[in-house]
């Protein structure tokens, strides 16, 4: 169409005129005689559990059939790993898609969804695109999740409140017994979500459970994914567990055949090498900490991280933006969130120590 043609244009919704883009982390730089690591997705850097790739690789003479719509094998194993009802979960192709779904089915014009900022970065866009207004609530000094404030933002408009425990970017995590009193205080028709897609990293005891929160509760639903501890960040398969008349909307919001049939059967066979899991688990537990008390023996002031990433907070112009160009000039791509610090995934020792070096350097200017 040239442009003197007068011809009006397809609409576009106004609610997109807000929306945020999604901005992922970046993949390193390839750089002659220098090594590089990728920090910035808080993906697990280990190969797929045993058995993972032989079974996907299986999977590949099928592929002119659709997958399995229902999810009946992986549905099946959920709920015995987790010990509830199947009819209580809803699949997608991540937890985050899952979210979008359960705002689909419950958002629309004039509502409201409350949660914590910073946090996860796709909870604007999922909340605009169906026509709410977001509510953001600032974490405190400590990075944590405000729930006084957080109760207090709810109104009559207000449909879900999300909790991200550990919040990403920050790896804060949330009590458990102030996280039921929270959900005590909210309205019954009001959904909490508990967004747990970095539960496995969990150590401390008196965190949360959203799955053991829901139980017996109408309106709390959890969140999960294989995309991170499982290490099929590429597969995309997350789940929520839910009272059954959510679970059921969100499945009615789902995209049909959407988790494909690689992802299922890796996700299967993932669950089946919980000893692996585990093991590998540890291993970054055990390093996150190491990097965390390397980082205050240099001076900066690291959240307590129940995730598999550390926060930096760095305030003031271009500050984030800069730590991110040093790390990636030594050859590690980090997550800079500009006016308020940088995200650092925990790779393999080898990734932690250049971050490290660079962090002390900055330190020293």
């Amino acid at each position: 169409m040239s442009s003197g043609d007068a011809r009006p244009l397809p609409p576009i919704r106004a609610a997109l005129d807000h929306v945020p883009v999604y901005k992922p982390g970046k993949p390193p730089m390839s750089r002659p005689g220098l090594q590089t690591y990728k920090l910035s997705s808080n993906e697990n850097p280990y190969d797929p559990l045993p058995g993972v790739v032989e079974a996907v690789t299986h999977t590949l003479r099928t592929f002119n059939r659709y997958p399995d719509m229902g999810g009946g094998e992986l549905y099946a194993r959920i709920a015995v790993r987790l010990g509830v009802p199947v009819e209580h979960l809803a699949a997608g192709t991540g937890s985050v898609a899952v979210l979008y779904h359960l705002l689909q089915a419950t958002c629309g014009e004039g509502d409201e969804v409350v949660y914590a900022w910073r946090s996860f970065e796709a909870y604007p866009i999922a909340v605009e695109l169906t026509g709410a207004r977001s509510v953001r609530v600032p974490l405190t000094g400590a990075a944590e999740h405000d729930l006084e404030a957080m109760a207090a933002a709810v109104t009559d408009r207000t449909r879900v409140v999300i909790v991200c425990t550990p919040n990403n970017p920050t790896g804060t995590a949330v009590d458990g017994a102030a996280l039921r009193v929270f959900i005590s205080q909210v309205p019954p028709d009001v959904i909490v979500v508990v967004d747990e897609a970095y539960r496995e990293f969990v150590r401390d005891g008196e965190v949360a459970d959203g799955v053991d929160l829901h139980r017996g509760r109408h309106n709390v639903v959890a969140l999960r994914t294989f995309s991170k501890a499982y290490g099929l960040a590429g597969l995309r398969v997350g789940y929520a567990v839910a009272p059954e008349r959510l679970a059921d909307a969100i499945r009615k919001c789902a995209l049909p055949f959407g988790v494909s049939s690689m992802a299922q059967v890796a996700a299967v066979t993932s669950l089946e090498s919980e000893a692996a899991l585990l093991e590998r688990v540890e291993a970054l537990v055990v390093e996150r900490t190491r990097v965390v008390l390397a980082l205050r023996d240099q001076g900066w002031a690291v959240p307590h991280s129940q995730a598999n990433f550390v926060w930096l907070g760095l305030d003031g112009e271009g500050a984030a933006a800069a730590f991110g160009e040093a790390c990636s000039d030594a050859g590690v791509m980090v997550r800079p969130f500009p006016g308020d610090g940088v995200r650092v995934t925990i790779g393999e020792p080898s990734a932690n120590e250049v971050f490290l070096a660079v962090a002390a350097t900055w330190l020293e200017r």
